[in-house]
């Protein structure tokens, strides 16, 4: 045998052929989406059905009247209603480069030919090592950071992550982290998150200590902030285990902060030898590089952090001094073949111009951002305002930020062919996450969406 078996897959050329024709006949039929479209009456009561139906074996309705026939271009996705959609909400950030890309098709499509669907951590094939490997090169490049671990999620990785600091540190067991904050959905991420609906009816363990974040309308925030952690750790020294945070809130309402805001929270942490935990399941590649702590410039400081949405797996990256112990960590699901091949080819399509201060996902977050503030001056004076984010996370208010007004906004907003979803309390915002392959074009009839919408009123 001239080489494995496995080897021989890889480079047919027979193989390449096959998959590059699927590929581009798909391509060549979803090129028949052009761009929104309203439902069509032939398909409307069958669409419909399919909605009620997901419901009804759910127990609970859909958000958003939402099926996917399984095709789409770019931002644009189709439904099963005949309608299409311009998708800024992608997935709530799982779907990076869009919906049907050639080329994270191509890559999704050799994984699914592999021997096995569903790698772990006990029999991993190449997928998981190559993934693996260029996680732990990109986010060692301005961190300490030596070593991943794979996940199925971002709850997950973030479970992981508590787990490493309170391992490292024990006996010490309390988290503090931001108010406002969202960490996941088990019964600890649960916990960590600070939003009462999310645990209705869930013990309260009482394990963490929460922080308020930046306010950029308040000069002393930082100072508030600080004070308030000094407060915690004199109260608690000794057993507090890891300040864990995400760099910009998601969930609390898409607000970011400056560099000089976090340093003297993450000087005084390290002073105390508290772990330093970064949450980057939602921004991780979305802010002009690949992490967010690249991007605010903190990354000496950071023992762990954790990754998923736009990687397509979870991952719980960390330093040499966490390094877990045996048993602690493991993972009979550590991300599907077709996930891990998808994601590793959409880290190399991000080095292709999307990244840096001039690149791609700093234009679109330019555009978005000046085009929301024109209608704030202009059309829609008084009907959105304080539009902000960072790259491809962006969100403004609309109306009077009132929880019912901004639902009525995002459902007709969704009716009129935009996708977008709420963050935030006092006030709710509507958020966007933005696909990095999103023409000018495309955010041009994103904002003419949102003028219309925003004059229809509530």
């Amino acid at each position: 045998m001239s080489s494995l078996v496995g080897h021989q897959i890889q480079q047919s050329e027979k193989v390449k052929s096959l998959i590059q024709e699927l590929v581009g006949e798909v391509t060549k039929i979803n090129s028949q989406l052009t761009g929104i479209h309203a439902p069509q009456d032939a398909f409307k009561d069958a669409g419909k059905a399919k909605v009620d139906a997901a419901g009804l074996f759910r127990g609970r309705p859909l958000h958003y009247p939402y099926i996917g026939t399984g095709a789409g271009r770019g931002p644009y996705v189709e439904l099963e209603d005949g309608s299409v959609k311009l998708d800024l909400i992608n997935g709530i950030g799982i779907h990076l480069m869009g919906h049907a890309n050639p080329r994270v098709l191509t890559a999704a499509v050799r994984g699914a030919l592999s021997d096995i669907l569903i790698q772990g951590n006990l029999q991993p094939n190449n997928e998981y090592r190559l993934f693996t490997e260029k996680m732990v090169k990109i986010a060692s490049r301005k961190s300490r950071i030596k070593y991943g671990w794979l996940a199925t999620c971002g709850t997950m990785a973030n479970e992981n992550a508590l787990k490493l600091s309170r391992q490292k540190n024990s006996p010490a067991r309390m988290v503090m982290g931001f108010k406002d904050a969202f960490a996941g959905r088990s019964t600890m991420m649960a916990e960590v998150t600070d939003n009462p609906a999310y645990k209705q009816g869930l013990p309260e363990y009482h394990e963490v200590l929460r922080i308020p974040f930046y306010d950029k309308r308040d000069p002393k925030s930082g100072e508030k902030s600080l004070a308030a952690m000094k407060e915690h750790v004199a109260k608690h020294e000794g057993n507090i285990s890891v300040f864990g945070f995400e760099p910009m809130l998601g969930e609390g309402g898409y607000q970011a902060a400056p560099r000089e805001f976090f340093l003297p929270l993450l000087d005084f942490v390290k002073s105390k030898n508290i772990a330093v935990w970064v949450d980057e399941v939602q921004t991780f590649t979305r802010t002009g590089e690949y992490f967010a702590f690249e991007t605010l410039d903190i990354g000496q400081y950071v023992d762990i952090c954790t990754i998923a949405k736009t990687a397509q797996v979870g991952m719980t990256l960390y330093t040499e001094e966490f390094n877990p112990k045996p048993g602690l960590i493991a993972g009979t699901f550590s991300g599907s073949t077709p996930c891990l091949a998808a994601g590793s080819e959409m880290l190399d399509m991000l080095s292709e111009g999307f990244l840096g201060a001039n690149g791609r996902i700093q234009q679109i977050h330019k555009r978005f951002i000046n085009g929301l503030n024109a209608l704030n001056e202009g059309s829609c004076k008084g009907l959105a305002s304080d539009a902000g984010g960072m790259g491809l996370m962006v969100a403004f208010t609309p109306h009077d930020g009132k929880k019912e007004s901004v639902n009525s906004f995002l459902n007709k907003l969704y009716a009129n062919g935009v996708i977008a979803f709420p963050c935030g309390k006092d006030p709710v915002r509507a958020r966007f996450l933005i696909p990095a392959i999103i023409q000018d074009a495309d955010i041009d009839i994103a904002l003419k969406t949102i003028e219309k919408t925003l004059l229809e009123g509530v």
